[in-house]
């Protein structure tokens, strides 16, 4: 944080003014390595972070409150508001046609509507009821048992109808069917920046490979698992912020480089480096731009990751302040000696075999540390009196030897 100070110090060129101004956006930033990342990263600001901004000051103005904020980063993730506020934002909602929510009670009032941006269901209805060519969010929550095909057919149908589109969210915040081939309607969303498939199932879906159109994307959220016919090339995607689920059966290691912007990575599933240069690995080209990627999550369940390819990816990851391990590597890996930033780490499924305090009680800025499901197989962990300087939270449980 020294050297980030002295280097924005810098470009201020010595003047007064523009070191108290800087000054005056630090004192509000509560210390976090990351904001003063953001601070210092002279790369405009993209539509979150003016959104966050604007939360922040009603924050400041005791319009909402912080409910919960994330351990590593110190970002709020939940407000609260109290109850004469939301009854406000909802009428003031209603009257800009802002949002929408559709139940059995209103949804023949749909038809009625021109001017509706955003549609948020809680039931199913009939998405041809909608009339307005102006929407931009269309979201499901749970509770679709029967999304099935047919539905898929219906959404062609309205895409069809309105072939200038500008939706820029469509999510599906439930259980998608089995099958999805009808999401082929999605490679007319251009524009779409946010697609979910965020339902939790054991069946294998198939995604048609329409997904790199969307040049606009920012969170791309896979589903769980996909059957082997699925192959997804994501290269066009530089504007991504959020991939979840990514893994290298179904879709391509070389396009992850394009994703400039990248800041949440999860990958779920197989991941392999093709032709890897065991000999000299500085010969390897880079997997991904890490500048500003802050959270990293690997998951397998069913199977080891090479530990030269979790080497060689974790190589690049210079900004990561949350890193997630569920998966058999039986020793950890060499990048978390030098991991000044990291201030969250998961481990699970690892079946460490020797004690891993060691290695994160070492870790300066390292704020919580969960250690759980199967990640050590040992039977004594041990702790130094010196060790973990920042730690607020530890969770210990499913351990072999526990």
């Amino acid at each position: 944080m020294i050297e980030l100070g002295e280097g924005m110090v810098k470009h201020c060129a010595g003047l007064p003014l523009a070191i108290v101004v800087l000054g005056g956006l630090l004192v509000k930033k509560n210390y976090s390595l990351n904001e003063w990342q953001k601070q210092a990263e002279d790369n405009g600001e993209m539509a979150e972070d003016v959104v966050e901004g604007y939360l922040m000051e009603l924050m400041e103005r005791y319009m909402i409150q912080v409910c919960e904020r994330d351990i590593a980063t110190l970002e709020v993730k939940t407000f609260q508001m109290h109850d004469l506020m939301r009854d406000l934002c909802l009428s003031k909602a209603k009257q800009e046609n802002f949002i929408f929510v559709v139940d059995q009670s209103n949804a023949s009032s749909l038809s009625s509507i021109q001017r509706a941006r955003r549609v948020y269901a809680h039931d199913v209805f009939q998405i041809n009821c909608i009339k307005s060519p102006m929407l931009r969010s269309l979201l499901f929550f749970d509770g679709y048992p029967t999304l099935d095909d047919a539905l898929f057919q219906k959404l062609d149908g309205y895409f069809d109808r309105y072939q200038d589109n500008h939706i820029v969210l469509f999510a599906v915040l439930g259980s998608w069917p089995p099958k999805v081939e009808a999401a082929i309607i999605f490679g007319e969303l251009e524009v779409l920046a946010d697609l979910g498939f965020k339902g939790y199932t054991t069946d294998s879906g198939h995604v048609p490979n329409v997904i790199w159109r969307m040049e606009q994307l920012r969170h791309l959220y896979l589903p769980y698992k996909c059957d082997r016919k699925t192959k997804l090339k994501l290269g066009t995607l530089r504007n991504l912020q959020t991939l979840v689920n990514f893994n290298t059966k179904n879709c391509y290691l070389k396009d992850l480089i394009n994703m400039t912007n990248i800041r949440v990575l999860v990958i779920r599933g197989p991941f392999q480096i093709k032709d890897f240069n065991a000999d000299d690995s500085y010969k390897n080209p880079p997997i991904i731009e890490g500048r500003y990627l802050h959270s990293l999550s690997i998951f397998n369940d069913k199977g080891r990751i090479d530990p030269r390819h979790l080497k060689h990816l974790l190589s690049s990851c210079v900004s990561v302040c949350k890193l997630t391990l569920g998966v058999e590597i039986s020793e950890l890996p060499e990048y978390l000696n030098s991991s000044s930033n990291l201030a969250y780490l998961n481990l699970r499924m690892c079946k460490l075999e020797d004690d891993p305090m060691p290695t994160p009680e070492k870790l300066p800025s390292l704020r919580a540390l969960d250690l759980i499901f199967l990640a050590f197989k040992g039977k004594e962990m041990c702790c130094s009196t010196q060790g973990f300087p920042k730690l607020e939270y530890l969770r210990i449980g499913g351990v072999e030897g526990g």
